[in-house]
């Protein structure tokens, strides 16, 4: 699976990967997992969010077991970070219909659509649209950077836009919903434990700034003259770098488009992205506050926000015993399962990154640690899924 996998979507020149949302190589993505679902005899459906499922079992049924993640990435990022979750089900799919007699819970693998928000600019936007986090007249108002309505993306690709919105009866037959990640940081690095159990999911943000200024001519208009928003945009990511030191959380300014563009022109118009995250969510406020004061009069837009994410205790310490007293560790990276936590029992399994990279070509994990967290994935299941019935689910 992961060498069909690798090819897809992987720039030549920097080695990343560029799977956006509802393109040619998210499309190749989508037709591998249905391929997979379909090889191993699971019922294969796509919901109204254009989120993909495999079914062991009647989904009827409720009070079923779902696993998985999501294959899109974002710009140049790495193989591991959503394809793991996706592989690793399906191979835990194949470990419990070896050493079990069969599910009493229908069992499912997902991958979500647009994890990433790399396209579109809204993160988890599929798990969002489905849980009524994301409202679904955001499939008409939400455009990439050429303009393309999400909805046009959408149908292009094969999937009716005018169906996307909540959708809580597939929710209410989720009784349990469990995503294994690569770790992004190095928590697990220079330990013992290949894998670890999340705790929770620092709140955190994407917000727009708009510095506006006077377009003219940088050769000849003198420096007292000028309206050039670039330094007050400069005085922002200086602010960001400062007060999340201070304050002990993380301000990353991403993506900046500057307006006309040209090299020897001042800009008109700077507009930047924020990514802001902190372990409360009264530092994370503060923290955009001052970034935002330090920006002096830039436009400010929220663009998406989600609070702090504490997993189901019960699953969570059922998960962590099941594994042996694994590390149990909070992740400044957001997730579906974290979007997923608000409606249903949701926890998470990390697999060791040994350099923490992530978001990057270089992001790695050991083929060993992969393996170990398909063993971890498959125990954590087959704990969830007492065996009652034939695996074929007669």
């Amino acid at each position: 699976m992961w060498r069909e996998l690798l090819p897809v979507g992987r720039h030549p020149g920097t080695g990343g990967y560029r799977r956006h949302a509802w393109t040619a190589a998210d499309a190749e993505c989508r037709a591998w997992f249905a391929e997979q679902a379909r090889a191993r005899g699971l019922a294969y459906e796509v919901d109204r969010n254009g989120n993909q499922w495999a079914w062991l079992g009647d989904p009827a049924a409720g009070d079923a077991v779902v696993t998985g993640s999501h294959l899109d990435s974002v710009p140049d990022g790495g193989a591991y970070d959503g394809p793991l979750g996706v592989v690793a089900a399906f191979a835990a799919v194949d470990l419990l219909r070896d050493r079990v007699a069969g599910p009493a819970r229908p069992l499912a693998v997902v991958n979500f659509a647009d994890e990433e928000g790399a396209r579109f600019g809204v993160a988890c936007a599929g798990s969002r649209l489905m849980t009524g986090a994301l409202p679904a007249e955001a499939v008409t108002g939400l455009r990439d950077a050429d303009g393309v309505p999400l909805a046009d993306a959408m149908e292009r690709a094969g999937h009716d836009p005018a169906a996307a919105g909540p959708d809580p009866e597939r929710l209410a037959r989720i009784g349990a919903f469990v995503e294994l990640h690569v770790e992004q940081g190095r928590h697990l690095g220079g330990t013992p434990h290949p894998v670890g159990v999340a705790s929770a999911i620092w709140p955190h943000g994407r917000w727009r700034f708009d510095f506006r200024g006077e377009a003219n001519h940088a050769g000849t208009t003198r420096l007292e003259d000028r309206r050039d928003p670039m330094p007050a945009y400069a005085a922002a990511v200086l602010a960001a770098r400062e007060r999340a030191g201070q304050l002990g959380g993380l301000a990353t300014f991403g993506k900046v488009k500057v307006e006309p563009g040209g090299t020897n022109a001042i800009p008109s118009l700077v507009t930047a992205w924020l990514d802001c995250r902190a372990p409360e969510a009264a530092v994370l406020e503060a923290l955009v506050e001052d970034i935002a004061r330090a920006a002096e009069d830039a436009e400010v837009t929220c663009e998406s926000a989600t609070p702090v994410v504490r997993f189901d205790r019960p699953l969570r310490d059922r998960v962590a015993r099941v594994l042996g007293g694994v590390p149990v560790l909070p992740t400044g990276a957001g997730h579906d399962a974290g979007i997923l936590a608000a409606a249903v029992p949701t926890a998470m399994l990390f697999v060791r990154n040994p350099t923490g990279v992530s978001h990057s070509p270089q992001e790695h994990a050991e083929e060993a640690d992969c393996l170990a967290g398909v063993a971890a994935l498959a125990r954590v299941l087959g704990d969830l899924l007492p065996a009652s019935a034939s695996l074929d689910g007669s």
